[in-house]
């Protein structure tokens, strides 16, 4: 009987043990994040500006990440990177107009990025498929140079039609839309909103009136600025508005609606450090990171990307905005450029 009861008690002991085992044991949370994936090396960014650099800074310091960057435009961005065979010279893309990211998309350049919070950015503004993200808006309008105005007894004009008129010729200066996301988004845009018939008669009006096409998307604005042509059509933001301050220029808003163009983010296919690459993205969409960015933007338009985003206020109201169909930027980028091209001869060569 003893014996008997000792077999028993061993027995109970070990399930009381085994019970207590099981009941202490953490659950496994199968929808967890898992850990994440350990960044080190150097990152490579290319971007449209060298003002980031502060933004590139505050990410090396905070993970350990070397950063160095490369400054071109996007339409430069994508036809090296299409001429190099998907070699990216970078491993973050980081700014310039939206239609060449949806290209690059399309032609199989982009890596897929997906991380925590990019549900709280909202369509238009990002790609569904999560290839590309936005940064803010580039809205456009016109700089205007109240001296060279006053000289030639001109008055600034108030609209895009204004720019039509013959009393304006040689006096506008548009960067070209072919390495210009700001200026083909102007060229899209329009033609959306005119018609394709009465969009290209409208530009092979306003050609009569620019002397050439500039390369750079802050020459209009600078060479206004300097007396050089008396309108220039340019993104407007903090670094413009700052020119009322030291130049004597006025920022105009156009009254028949403000074109404008997503600044787009994505991680380079084939990328030598894609951990890095897309812990940059998700870092970026933090919002203490954006409103960062914002500042070195002199932009609130981040706000229509996130419009959760604290701290930031939008200065010009939606309503104000072009409609737009954001997919035809991407989709008509080559027929467009192609017959822009061909309208404007050898203007068009950036000077």
């Amino acid at each position: 009987m003893k014996k008997t009861s000792k077999i028993l008690s061993i027995v109970m002991s070990t399930v009381l043990a085994f019970s207590l085992t099981a009941c202490g044991k953490p659950k496994v949370d199968e929808k967890a994040p898992k850990a994440e994936e350990k960044i080190e090396g150097t990152l490579k960014i290319v971007t449209t500006s060298e003002e980031y650099k502060p933004l590139f800074d505050k990410f090396t310091n905070e993970t350990g990440v070397k950063v160095e960057f490369l400054s071109m435009s996007s339409g430069e961005v994508l036809s090296r990177t299409k001429a190099e065979g998907n070699k990216p010279m970078g491993d973050v893309w980081f700014g310039g107009g939206i239609d060449a990211f949806m290209q690059a998309k399309e032609e199989g350049l982009l890596e897929q990025c997906n991380f925590e919070g990019s549900d709280k950015i909202v369509e238009p503004f990002k790609d569904k498929e999560n290839y590309w993200f936005s940064k803010g808006l580039t809205i456009v309008g016109f700089i205007a140079n109240n001296d060279i105005l006053k000289e030639k007894n001109l008055e600034a004009p108030k609209s895009w039609n204004d720019l039509t008129d013959p009393k304006y010729k040689d006096e506008i200066l548009m960067s070209n839309p072919a390495v210009s996301g700001t200026n083909y988004a102007v060229v899209n845009s329009l033609l959306q909103n005119k018609g394709e018939e009465a969009g290209w008669k409208y530009f092979e009006e306003l050609n009569k009136n620019i002397p050439y096409y500039s390369k750079r998307g802050k020459d209009p604005n600078q060479k206004t600025a300097a007396g050089e042509v008396a309108i220039g059509i340019t993104y407007l933001d903090n670094s413009v508005e700052k020119l009322k301050e030291e130049k004597n220029v006025s920022i105009i808003y156009p009254e028949d609606g403000i074109p404008w163009m997503p600044d787009g983010v994505a991680v380079f296919k084939n990328a030598s450090n894609t951990p890095a690459a897309k812990k940059f993205v998700s870092w970026l969409y933090e919002d203490e990171n954006l409103r960062e960015l914002a500042k070195l933007d002199g932009k609130d338009t981040v706000k229509f990307i996130k419009p959760s985003l604290e701290g930031v206020e939008l200065t010009v109201s939606k309503d104000k905005l072009l409609k737009q169909d954001l997919s035809l930027f991407g989709k008509d980028r080559e027929a467009v450029l192609a017959k822009w091209s061909k309208m404007v001869g050898e203007k068009g060569e950036s000077k």
